[in-house]
């Protein structure tokens, strides 16, 4: 061991991983994790040593938050949650990692926009984070642009199959060019899957009202069906894996089920606001709180897609967590004016962690990956993440599974001020997080340090590697 590391030892936890639970106790040194095994004996330890009891407590793997907008600037506006914000709430939440967002800048390559909003976050940040780097457009350039990008550790791109009228839009030939590009070079693509051309559509032959339920009738669930069937049957024919974000309806499930009959790789992910709200939240005075894209489906669709998760169809629970104000999104009535976006990072674990309880149907092993360990594979981040193993970033969660709460505006800590699972009752509470051995959140008390936090570079995402 280095002079003056810091040494931790915990005690009498049950350890979890993806691959289960066991009594152990967890010896960190510096920011690693340095020994796993039944009893390490505290007369072991050097002088100075911290050890932590953790007895009725489970240990896990920090979450991995693999979809996030913090500090995003849209719209003629930022979102509430700021880099610090963020890291704040998601230590809270036991999430010791988030993949972040860099949006394209056309004028500039790709690694130039990347870097950008890397030295951005490494201001702000006090948990880790790696980043999806959006493509909105195609040029002859892209490939080299690509392996530079995969160079700098940012290892999966995002695209968009709607927004023609912002520039979001690839047009079919030019994402056929651009799949390719990352067959070569094993970057990943994660897809926001909505049909442009069925939604223009859509929205032509309205003539009713732009009231927020309004918007579940113009972005209808037919149009995630067709964009994921269009996108994943092209790279399936590309011979490249697809990351299908924020999963929404059965109609787009039948789609993913359907590819994968025919051969096709896709990783889904779904969030729990589509695993848990219905669009009757749309309706009353309070509907814009509950306007994202895609938006609330039916109850119906919920039941599908928790049943899909169950089943194990569904890969990775991530947020989308895109916060504004309450006075923002209350600002317009009007579905295609008000800020896109809700909270959610920090109410991720505690809501998962209930819906396995009361399905009966999974594991807390399950459960670590679907949160944890299932994101750092698929996105070239483990073993360093996800995962308790020897030479593991020492990334921990004490979790008491018992603690029962009921989560609403006091009880988060969103600059949002509000959350959507307002009077959800929820069973499971983060007691501690540490991020690479540096202590964060204890027993209701925030630690973090802004500027502590670091960019991770990704490697090979695990769906090229044949894990995932």
């Amino acid at each position: 061991m280095l002079e003056g590391m810091k040494t931790i030892l915990i005690r009498n936890g049950s350890v979890a991983t993806a691959q289960g639970m066991s009594k152990a106790d967890l010896l960190v040194e510096g920011e690693k994790i340095a020994r796993i095994a039944e009893n390490i004996p505290v007369s072991q330890l050097p002088k100075g040593s911290e050890v932590v009891d953790a007895s009725e407590l489970i240990v896990l793997p920090g979450l991995i938050d693999a979809h996030t907008h913090y500090h995003l600037v849209s719209r003629g506006t930022v979102t509430a949650d700021s880099f610090a914000e963020g890291s704040l709430l998601a230590a809270f939440g036991g999430v010791t990692t988030v993949i972040d967002f860099s949006d394209h800048d056309k004028g500039k390559p790709l690694v130039d926009s990347a870097l950008a909003r890397i030295d951005a976050m490494k201001a702000g940040m006090a948990i880790d984070f790696a980043l999806h780097q959006g493509v909105y457009g195609m040029h002859e350039r892209i490939a080299d642009e690509l392996a530079v990008l995969a160079r700098s550790g940012i290892t999966t791109i995002k695209i968009f199959t709607t927004y023609k009228n912002v520039g979001y839009l690839i047009e079919m030939d030019g994402l056929r060019e651009l799949f390719a590009a990352c067959k070569r070079y094993k970057v990943m693509v994660s897809v926001h899957c909505e049909d442009d051309a069925l939604i223009e559509r859509t929205n032509e032959a309205h003539r009713g009202t732009y009231t927020p339920a309004d918007h579940a009738l113009l972005r209808p669930s037919e149009a995630e069906s067709r964009a994921i069937a269009s996108v994943g049957s092209l790279a399936r024919e590309v011979g490249i894996p697809l990351y299908v974000v924020h999963l929404s309806s059965a109609k787009g499930l039948e789609a993913v089920r359907k590819l994968r009959e025919q051969g096709g790789h896709l990783v889904v992910e779904t969030t729990p606001h589509y695993l848990l709200l219905d669009d009757s939240r749309l309706a009353g005075s309070d509907g814009p709180l509950y306007v994202m894209t895609p938006p609330l489906r039916k109850q119906d669709d919920n039941r599908e897609l928790q049943e899909a998760l169950l089943a194990g169809e569904i890969q990775v629970v991530a947020t989308d967590h895109c916060s504004f104000t309450r006075e923002q999104k209350l600002a317009s009535r009007d579905c295609r004016t008000i800020f896109p976006g809700i909270p959610g990072t920090e109410e991720l674990f505690p809501l998962m962690h209930t819906l396995a309880i009361s399905s009966k149907r999974m594991s807390f092993g399950q459960l670590v990956d679907l949160l944890s360990t299932a994101p750092a594979k698929a996105f070239g981040l483990y073993p360093r993440k996800g995962t308790l193993q020897v030479g593991s970033d020492a990334d921990i969660v004490l979790f008491d599974p018992a603690f029962t709460w009921r989560l609403d505006s006091r009880t988060i800590h969103s600059g949002a001020h509000y959350t959507p699972y307002e009077g959800f009752d929820v069973t499971g509470k983060v007691v501690r997080t540490y991020r690479r051995g540096e202590l964060l959140v204890c027993d209701g008390v925030y630690h973090g340090r802004s500027g502590s936090g670091h960019f991770i570079k990704a490697g090979i995402p695990g769906p090229y590697e044949g894990t995932s």
